[in-house]
């Protein structure tokens, strides 16, 4: 009887740790399936953040994903730095220097042809035979597909301000015509080659520091965002709307 009622016991005791056992990973899963849960919150709330222009894709896809945005990125410090050198050099000796480009294309086609007098018959007298110079020949497919995508973005910009020249997106218009004002303005205060010089410089730095602080820059993005489009509904609603505008298709077609 003694050994019947140890063995209830125990087996009431194991019954009882199996219960408690049960109990807390029960819980233990209902925490890690409230992590989960709680994660997928948090992803989802990131994912819905706001982002610089309405971009969805990371910031190196959207200038390309190709060599450009290496070089603009800074993913290949010695070539971004070699060719961010090599235009503040061209700037130097043009603005800075007042070199002319054809002076210069001179005085670079005379070292050449000195350089090959010089090695030409130096080869000469040493070896007793001309040297063997080599021909150089410019492929015509480079130049091919560069005309090909110069003619592709000139007839894509007419387009452009034909469209916005017809009259059909008031605001488009307007921003356009501010931008191109204020860049008359920029225009007055430098020069062409300045303005590119600058251009260049404020592509291979500003898509960097924004990538590196984009987490910081965009909050403040979105509440300049709004506060344009408030000064904007302000404006459309004073000044705009009060603009008289010829009848839509609509009307005509009626």
């Amino acid at each position: 009887m003694a050994e019947e009622s140890e063995s209830t016991v125990t087996t009431g005791g194991e019954s009882l740790m199996e219960k408690i056992s049960d109990k807390l990973h029960g819980h233990d899963s209902s925490s890690s399936s409230d992590s989960d849960s709680e994660k997928t919150v948090t992803s989802s709330v990131k994912d819905k953040v706001f982002r610089l222009f309405g971009r969805e894709k990371p910031l190196h896809s959207v200038l390309g994903a190709g060599k450009p945005a290496d070089v603009l990125l800074w993913r290949n410090k010695k070539i971004s730095a070699f060719v961010l050198g090599g235009v503040t050099a061209v700037w130097v000796l043009f603005e800075l220097l007042e070199y002319h480009f054809l002076t210069l294309v001179c005085h670079i086609l005379i070292l050449l042809l000195v350089v090959l007098f010089l090695w030409s018959n130096a080869h000469t007298l040493i070896h007793k035979t001309p040297p063997r110079i080599p021909e150089v020949h410019l492929p015509e497919e480079p130049f091919l597909q560069v005309a090909s995508a110069l003619r592709i973005e000139i007839n894509h910009g007419f387009a452009v301000l034909r469209d916005i020249g017809s009259g059909r997106d008031l605001k488009k218009f307007l921003i356009v015509t501010a931008g191109l004002w204020i860049l008359s303005i920029v225009g007055n205060w430098s020069n062409f080659l300045t303005l590119l010089y600058i251009t260049f410089i404020l592509l291979h730095t500003v898509p960097v520091v924004y990538e590196k602080y984009e987490d910081k820059i965009d909050p403040f993005a979105e509440k300049a965002v709004i506060e344009i489009k408030k000064q904007y509904a302000v404006f459309n609603a004073k000044v705009l709307s009060k603009i008289p505008r010829g009848p839509l298709k609509d009307k005509k077609l009626a």
